[in-house]
């Protein structure tokens, strides 16, 4: 077996576009309770259990779009979904189940962030 020369280890930052920093931090810090790490006026790190999100605005035309999603583990997927329809934030649907594998249910809610960038609860519920 050869071994990758690459070897990556985990992920430690994910880059999302945003147009009003102040705002997607009230939103990442305030309603999805995601610790704030730092923030100016282009940009801001949250923590989200040890991986940082890069709120910024894109420096080019080209960055100017929705990033990646992002799946937010949690471990009641109902009541942070009610949290999330309390905060007034636009869900795709209720919480439903997308697979079964390994002793456990996936269960996904998908919901935007004030930039329109596209997100999801997701809970491993055993089976």
């Amino acid at each position: 077996m050869s071994v990758n020369p690459i070897a990556i280890r985990g992920i430690t930052q994910i880059s999302i576009p945003v147009h009003d920093v102040p705002r997607a931090v009230r939103f990442y810090a305030e309603t999805l309770g995601l610790p704030l790490l730092f923030s100016q006026s282009n940009m801001a790190l949250l923590d989200c259990n040890g991986i940082r999100l890069l709120l910024s605005i894109p420096e080019k035309p080209e960055y100017d779009h929705p990033g990646s999603v992002v799946y937010f583990k949690v471990e009641r997927i109902e009541e942070a979904y009610q949290a999330l329809i309390a905060a007034e934030v636009e869900c795709m649907g209720k919480p439903h189940k997308v697979a079964e594998f390994g002793g456990f249910a996936v269960w996904m809610a998908f919901f935007y962030d004030p930039d329109r960038n596209q997100h999801a609860l997701t809970s491993e519920v055993p089976i």
